[in-house]
């Protein structure tokens, strides 16, 4: 039996009692277990089924093919993120966005990184935090926009030009995209709150370019909603 430790991103009930995590692991990246037996009555562990919780994951030997089978959880780490209703639906939203985006990511300590920055500026409540982050991991995978001097950003080339290219990357959203990535301390970026909604629009169009199969969470709508 081994142990990995990451973070989780979704799970779903399988059958009455049984259950399949996604997580994010330090050690192999991308993951995906099943856990037999969580949701019984006298299975505490289910309360560690929230997004975001950094859990050990023990893994049983595999026996043929299929998805590996856990033994137990343990919380390597708790953070003050649930009972603020912003940071709940941040939560929600980006650990359905990192499910969609991270399915085939290996191992990758910047991501794990990122991730753990993350949850640290939503504990701080830094509201804005999610849109920061969603850049940082474009930064990461090495399809982040290539600054120039000329103030339109393409989404499709990640080029800035002199003419609007794409009617949501006027002068001021694609001001804010070049200070974040230009910025020592992107987390310390002021997002004016009456641009945050097409900002996000601007994130979302962005990875439709640049993600293979890229689709929008299903949890937009609620998170825009939320920060209206």
């Amino acid at each position: 039996m081994n142990s990995q430790n990451g973070f989780l991103l979704s799970f779903i009930k399988y059958g009455e009692n049984d259950a399949i995590l996604h997580c994010f692991t330090e050690e192999d990246g991308f993951q995906s277990y099943f856990f037999k037996g969580i949701y019984t009555q006298k299975n505490k562990k289910k309360a560690l089924l929230l997004p975001f919780h950094k859990l050990a994951f023990y893994i049983k030997p595999l026996k043929g093919n299929g998805i590996h089978s856990l033994s137990k959880l343990e919380l390597l780490k708790s953070h003050e993120i649930y009972n603020d209703i912003k940071n709940n639906t941040v939560v929600f939203f980006i650990s359905d966005f990192l499910n969609q985006v991270l399915k085939n990511e290996n191992k990758n300590p910047h991501i794990f990184r990122g991730i753990e920055e993350f949850i640290l500026e939503l504990e701080s409540q830094n509201y804005q935090s999610h849109l920061i982050f969603m850049i940082k991991l474009l930064e990461i995978q090495g399809v982040a926009p290539l600054i120039s001097d000329h103030p339109y950003l393409d989404p499709e080339t990640g080029n800035f030009n002199s003419v609007l290219i794409h009617q949501l990357f006027g002068e001021d959203i694609s001001a804010i995209w070049k200070l974040i990535i230009s910025s020592p301390d992107p987390y310390s970026v002021k997002i004016p709150s009456a641009l945050r909604k097409n900002f996000l629009d601007s994130i979302l169009v962005y990875y439709h370019y640049h993600i293979t199969d890229f689709k929008i969470p299903a949890s937009l709508e609620v998170i825009q909603q939320i920060f209206e």
